[in-house]
């Protein structure tokens, strides 16, 4: 037999897609919050950043764990004592008080973390 059977082939090929499209919103990692719209440009990175979310009822997180405010300095120094990069990028809800995002940020700047980024989505 000279030809080649390729319907093995296509059946591997449509496991590994069925695989990969279950996978792959299972990838993102973080809570959903409703960023507001900004026209400031991306800044380059090439590490996984650390993330810190206040989301639309107030509620805390480092990367997707929830916390308390009088948590936050404590873990952040755990944290930074084997990182080398010393950004925090804070996501915060546009529906949150502007006052618990500045409140989060006092904490942060009063224990030496000055290197605070704001996120924001790209305005249209």
């Amino acid at each position: 037999m000279s030809e080649i059977n390729v319907t093995p082939f296509v059946d591997v090929m449509l496991v590994l897609l069925v695989v990969f499209m279950v996978a792959a919103p299972l990838l993102t990692v973080g809570v959903p919050v409703d960023l507001p719209n900004s026209k400031a440009q991306p800044l380059p990175e090439n590490t996984k950043p650390l993330s810190i979310t206040v989301d639309m009822e107030g509620k805390l997180y480092i990367q997707d764990e929830a916390i308390d405010l009088d948590e936050l300095v404590p873990r952040l120094k755990v944290i930074f004592t084997n990182r080398t990069d010393d950004r925090i990028y804070l996501h915060g809800d546009q529906n949150v008080d502007y006052g618990v995002i500045m409140k989060v940020m006092g904490r942060m700047n009063g224990a030496g973390f000055s290197k605070v980024a704001l996120v924001t989505d790209a305005e249209n």
